[in-house]
């Protein structure tokens, strides 16, 4: 069973390829998702947080308040590196039984997991040797991208912020095994994605 990664900036399009991807028959595990989960109630890093950053990040309940933790990180790169030392570990020990549930289903060829910060972390690479072997990049140009999260929602200036915390495209084409470009129209998007599918799965 073949597990790719696959990241991208911040309205480049990576969701709408890990979409096509699943239309394809690959098992698409969002990572983002399983952040959110072990930060949940009774998930595996609710209580290292909790322990990390004291009672200001904390509901009325003494759950995490995920509002709280993200003003608490943004911008202050110390912080990040405390939350990340915690959850990142219980993300990829849960994707560690998640990929091997799918391997031993025998009903996959292809896992994908679709994640932001695959560039600038280690999610996904697991000491089990279940992690990614192959990464795949999806980027768009600035001039693409920002309309697309100011449609989001976003100011132009949040929007740029966001940008510039993440990796930029030269540091995440370093580690690209295919890169997708999306400047253009959602056909050409799955067109290239199901190009990347063919190499992924004839090698």
């Amino acid at each position: 069973m073949l597990v790719v990664g696959l990241t991208g900036g911040i309205g480049a399009g990576k969701s709408t390829a890990a979409s096509r991807f699943a239309e394809l028959g690959a098992a698409v595990i969002d990572v983002d998702a399983i952040g959110r989960q072990v930060l949940a109630p009774g998930g595996r890093a609710e209580q290292g947080v909790i322990d990390a950053f004291g009672p200001a990040i904390v509901d009325a309940h003494g759950h995490i308040d995920r509002a709280k933790v993200a003003a608490e990180v943004f911008g202050r790169p110390d912080r990040l590196a405390a939350l990340e030392a915690v959850s990142h570990p219980a993300i990829n020990a849960e994707l560690d039984v998640q990929i091997q549930e799918l391997d031993e289903s025998g009903e996959v060829q292809v896992v994908v997991l679709d994640m932001a910060v695959l560039t600038e972390s280690r999610l996904g690479q697991l000491q089990s040797g279940r992690g990614y072997t192959q990464v795949v990049v999806v980027e768009a140009p600035e001039a693409v991208r920002l309309p697309r999260l100011i449609e989001r929602g976003l100011t132009e200036e949040q929007a740029r912020a966001r940008m510039a915390s993440q990796a930029t495209d030269a540091q995440r084409r370093a580690i690209a095994d295919h890169v997708i470009t999306n400047g253009g129209t959602p056909e050409e998007l799955a067109a290239a994605v199901d190009r990347v599918w063919v190499a992924l799965t004839s090698s």
